[in-house]
């Protein structure tokens, strides 16, 4: 199933998570192909965490769980400066992400950059 019906759903639990962004993929978060479940993302947000120098950010969508398949940018090289941060998405621009699919950030510099990501994990009805 790629896209649970939400319609009678079952639980609805709230996750925020923190990472150090690398230079290859980091991953934020990833739903697990048959999961039954739909995560709504609310939030991302990257801090530079660096006092002296920005570093460039990528966040993706990746077409598979655990970073797999073909990565698409929903925001693509942008530059946070020192110590400041970038609101990648908020409760205005949410979106859903839906089975056997994840999201991953990657930075121009290792250890300068955190990202936080806030959202729902929806558990549909049992089948």
């Amino acid at each position: 199933m790629a896209n649970p019906n939400i319609v009678g759903v079952t639980a609805i639990v709230g996750n925020t998570v923190s990472v150090a962004v690398g230079t290859s993929a980091t991953s934020l978060a990833s739903n697990a192909a048959s999961s039954g479940k739909v995560f709504k993302i609310n939030s991302i947000l990257i801090a530079n965490i660096d006092g002296t120098a920005a570093a460039d950010v990528t966040v993706n969508i990746y077409s598979a769980a655990a970073l797999g398949g073909t990565g698409l940018a929903i925001a693509s090289t942008i530059s946070v400066p020192a110590d400041a941060s970038l609101i990648v998405t908020d409760k205005t621009t949410a979106f859903y992400l839906l089975e056997d699919r994840s999201i991953g950030a990657l930075a121009s510099a290792s250890g300068d950059l955190v990202a936080t990501i806030s959202f729902e994990e929806i558990t549909g009805p049992a089948p």
